[in-house]
């Protein structure tokens, strides 16, 4: 537990960049949302004084909304344009986002069902993170409700990366990120918890108050799918970043 934000964003921040010292070729799995900005403002101040920081590192980032092509503004790839890609050295072709339209897939066979075309965007998602040798660290947020990237309450322990349905409350929790009136599309790509599982190590955030809840229904330690975030017991290497707003009814003070 660390004091607030600014302190989770430096410890977060610290882990990942000791991540590249350790594997300048590590293979990272990166979230986008609210918590992770003060994260990605630490590392990119420090990348711009560590030529070839990003060179050879490869990233996946956890998910994408269906149906907003890569340059809307409100798409989790001009998210991680503005935050990271654009300022640090990483190349074009290590930095993965599933698609939401699946565009390449429909390129390539344009009369195929959109939805066939998103099965086949997720299959392509798989086998990208397979073919460099599985996710080395992933950082994942923690939602309200539970949900790790956009795994929902009701995922499957096992699933694959998919397009799901958005709750309500993760929709009302992103609008922030959409101009005024712009409703939150209500279908997503994410990598499935079978998938994230699979990581070497995973490294969870958690910051404010908003999050005491599912912090300390994450600490009771029962593994269920109503509560996706629940399934971090079952990996062998998580390490778990809270502020003290985020664990106060978890890890209460001695009066």
């Amino acid at each position: 537990m660390v004091k607030d934000a600014a302190e989770l964003s430096r410890r977060a921040a610290a882990d990942l960049l000791d991540a590249i010292d350790r594997d300048p070729a590590v293979v990272l799995g990166l979230p986008t949302g609210n918590t992770p900005l003060g994260m990605y403002r630490r590392v990119v101040a420090t990348c711009r004084h560590a030529p070839r920081c990003f060179r050879d590192v490869r990233t996946f980032n956890l998910d994408e909304y269906v149906g907003l092509p890569a340059e809307h503004p409100g798409s989790y790839r001009s998210y991680m344009r503005r935050h990271l890609f654009d300022h640090v050295d990483v190349r074009c072709e290590n930095m993965s986002v599933p698609d939401g339209t699946a565009r390449e897939v429909l390129r390539q066979a344009p009369d195929l069902p959109f939805e066939e075309a998103l099965r086949r965007e997720c299959a392509r998602y798989e086998a990208a993170i397979q073919a460099v040798g599985g996710l080395d660290v992933t950082y994942l947020g923690l939602g309200q409700n539970g949900h790790i990237a956009f795994n929902e309450p009701g995922s499957p322990l096992g699933s694959r990366t998919r397009a799901v349905e958005l709750a309500p409350s993760t929709c009302a929790a992103n609008a922030r990120h959409f101009p005024p009136g712009e409703p939150v599309p209500q279908r997503a790509l994410t990598m499935g918890i079978g998938t994230i599982l699979e990581s070497r190590r995973l490294v969870v955030l958690a910051a404010g108050a908003a999050k005491a809840e599912a912090v300390t229904r994450l600490a009771r330690g029962e593994v269920t799918d109503d509560f996706p975030a629940s399934a971090l017991h079952l990996h062998w290497d998580v390490t778990v970043l809270v502020d003290e707003a985020a664990a106060a009814a978890t890890f209460r003070r001695p009066s």
